[in-house]
């Protein structure tokens, strides 16, 4: 595997911003890549690939499925103007599709419930192409559409999560055609895509701390373009306005989210689907939101999608895989399949506004990133953002999201509980990264050399003080022997847990630099050997990631980047700690980390660094009481209040 580690961009000069006539062409080779895979009858487009979780058949649906968001996208922004090869081939793919006497006909929603997912896309185009493709359809072939999608209505079995909008975005269709639709489950889905929000414009992906990309590219995309789908108007009853007004506040961090060189932040579920990360930017220029230009919104999707354009996705055969720069198979979710991947198009939304929207005039402006850096927070995800312009990375120090209820006591996702992610670096990602927290981490260490869990934490503070971002968590750290059996849809493994004690973590965060101090507060066993904390995971060739260490410090680096851990309490051992096959950006990994005698109630400083940078001398930390003195390797001193930072004799009481 070749290095995909490389440095991000370093100027704000270097704007990635794509014409329109680009993005078009971009579109056109993602479909003929996958048009060449599809059935005589064009119902279903199955690229190569391993079979997914859910059976061919369903890999065949999601292939035509979601490209033909793709191919609506097009023939929308074209007006239906030179794309009749598109229009007639998904035309005759619906109609073998929704054909019951088809050998080669879709799964249906009482056959595999994946099938509910695809109508929604299929809904949405054929409403988003009505004058090309519905109109033209012959009338027995809109009834067959109207009886594919018609068990929606009445479905209680829908996942109480982004899946809401999959029942509206059908159902709302059906209404327009004159088909079964019902109002109580439009009111019910609404109601319940209410109570994800959860402040500053985020929303969770169901009751779970569930933060990721789906608050983009599902959360924040469908109501808009669900409220554009004939008739939704009425049934929208004035929301929109207040839609449109959480996506603005969204985009205000989400926009800062994008790395120098393109990059997502790697972190949650789904990662296969890659740019549709761009989805909520372009659904943003649709919705004409206030507080981010045009022309920075289609720059940060320009700068998505072509971070992975010229990193392999596509592929040379023009196809996209289950991975993130190329293929990595262990990124999928379980039930994944070869036409996964493809609702990336999601992040080509853009090419459904015709040439002459102002989006594409717009004066083009460089991502936050790249002009100064960035110290924010998202408060209902317990995340500190830090942006730094020298080398274009951001970081998220995360103190809140853990994709688990409040409370309970489950293994950490490395997707979601991490300490740490960023747009250079990926989370270990293999059967260890589940079972044994190691890379951005706190943990009490066993005899056997286990490692805690943190998930549930309970997050203590988040909040920008000056220049600092300040965040804490309170964990009850606990082992898990894992059940035999286990289902990886992002949550972390279940298993017999064995409570090991109270650890409170916090984080005071500037630039590139993370202050770190561990307390255990108390413990509820002696099987405690040893405290270890983490640092952030490089991967690379195995030629290609170094790792050393000193006295008081170990490091890794790929040459393009640099990860440190300076054990700022004396007493600490610190080492690097290799992993092979574990993360989609390389075969190797390497985490410095440094470990310690558990100690009740004393706090354990440690200084932790991501740059593309040589290495630079650590942050000096003095702690009175409750306040933290910091003067960091700019000369910059600041100083901050932790109240919680207490012993374990004075917690809780």
């Amino acid at each position: 595997m070749a290095p995909s580690t490389t440095a991000p961009q370093t100027s704000s000069s270097l704007v990635c911003d794509w014409t329109r006539d680009q993005w078009l062409a971009h579109a056109d080779r993602l479909l003929a890549g996958a048009r060449a895979w599809a059935s005589d009858d064009f119902a279903l487009i199955t690229p190569p690939g391993d079979e997914g979780g859910y059976g061919r058949a369903v890999d065949g649906l999601e292939g035509f499925a979601r490209t033909f968001l793709l191919a609506g996208f097009r023939i929308a922004g074209a007006r239906g103007e030179g794309v009749d090869q598109l229009i007639a081939d998904y035309s005759r793919g619906i109609a073998a599709g929704v054909d019951p006497e088809n050998p080669g006909r879709w799964v249906r929603m009482g056959e595999h419930a994946q099938a509910k997912v695809e109508a929604a896309s299929i809904a949405l185009i054929l409403d988003m192409t009505r004058p090309w493709i519905w109109d033209r359809l012959d009338a027995l072939t809109q009834q067959r559409v109207i009886d594919y999608l018609s068990p929606v209505v009445g479905d209680e079995t829908y996942p109480q999560t982004n899946w809401v909008w999959f029942r509206l975005v059908v159902e709302t269709f059906l209404r327009s055609v004159g088909g079964p639709w019902s109002a109580d489950d439009i009111a019910a889905d609404l109601a319940r895509h209410d109570t994800f929000a959860r402040g500053d414009g985020w929303l969770s992906d169901g009751a779970e701390r569930s933060y990721d990309h789906y608050v983009g590219w599902a959360l924040h995309v469908y109501p808009v373009l669900w409220s554009r789908m004939r008739g939704a108007a009425e049934l929208a009853a004035g929301r929109t306005a207040r839609d449109i007004a959480q996506l603005d506040r969204f985009l205000q961090d989400a926009v800062a989210l994008v790395g120098g060189d393109g990059s997502p932040l790697i972190q949650g579920r789904s990662l296969i689907y890659r740019f549709a990360a761009a989805a909520p930017f372009w659904v943003g220029a649709f919705a004409e939101v206030p507080s981010v230009p045009l022309g920075r919104l289609r720059v940060a999707a320009s700068s998505i999608v072509s971070h992975f354009a010229e990193r392999g996705a596509p592929d040379d055969d023009d196809l996209l895989t289950m991975g993130w720069h190329g293929p990595w198979r262990r990124l999928a979710q379980g039930y994944s399949g070869p036409g996964s991947p493809y609702w990336a198009a999601k992040g080509m939304l853009g090419i459904a506004l015709p040439a002459d929207h102002p989006v594409w005039s717009a004066p083009a402006e460089p991502l936050p990133v790249l002009q100064a850096d960035e110290l924010r927070v998202v408060a209902p995800a317990g995340w500190i953002i830090s942006g730094t312009a020298a080398d274009g990375i951001v970081r998220v120090i995360n103190h809140g999201t853990d994709h688990a209820v409040a409370g309970a006591l489950v293994g950490d996702s490395p997707i979601y509980a991490r300490l740490g992610y960023s747009t250079a670096t990926a989370p270990l990602h293999n059967g260890d990264a589940w079972a044994e927290p190691l890379e951005q981490s706190v943990a009490l260490i066993d005899a056997d050399g286990r490692a805690t869990h943190r998930a549930a934490m309970e997050l203590r503070d988040v909040r920008v003080d000056g220049a600092v971002g300040v965040a804490g968590s309170t964990t009850r750290a606990h082992w898990i022997t894992p059940d035999a059996t286990q289902t990886h849809h992002g949550s972390g493994i279940t298993g017999e847990v064995t409570i090991a004690g109270r650890v409170t973590t916090w984080s005071l965060v500037r630039g590139a630099w993370e202050v770190r101090i561990a307390i255990v507060e108390s413990l509820d066993t002696d099987a405690a050997v040893s405290l270890r904390i983490g640092g952030w995971a490089l991967s690379g060739d195995v030629d290609a990631v170094l790792g050393e260490t000193t006295a008081d410090a170990a490091h890794a680096s790929t040459g393009a980047l640099q990860a440190s851990l300076y054990a700022l309490t004396p007493g600490g051992t610190p080492r690097v700690v290799r992993r092979t096959s574990a993360s989609p950006l390389g075969d190797l990994s390497i985490v410095p980390v440094v470990e310690y005698a558990v100690t009740v109630g004393t706090p354990v400083v440690t200084a932790i660094a991501l740059t593309a940078g040589a290495q630079a001398t650590p942050p000096v930390v003095d702690i009175d009481g409750d306040a933290v003195t910091i003067t960091w390797p700019d000369g910059a001193r600041t100083v901050t209040t932790l109240t919680d930072l207490r012993t374990a004799t004075q917690a809780d009481r």
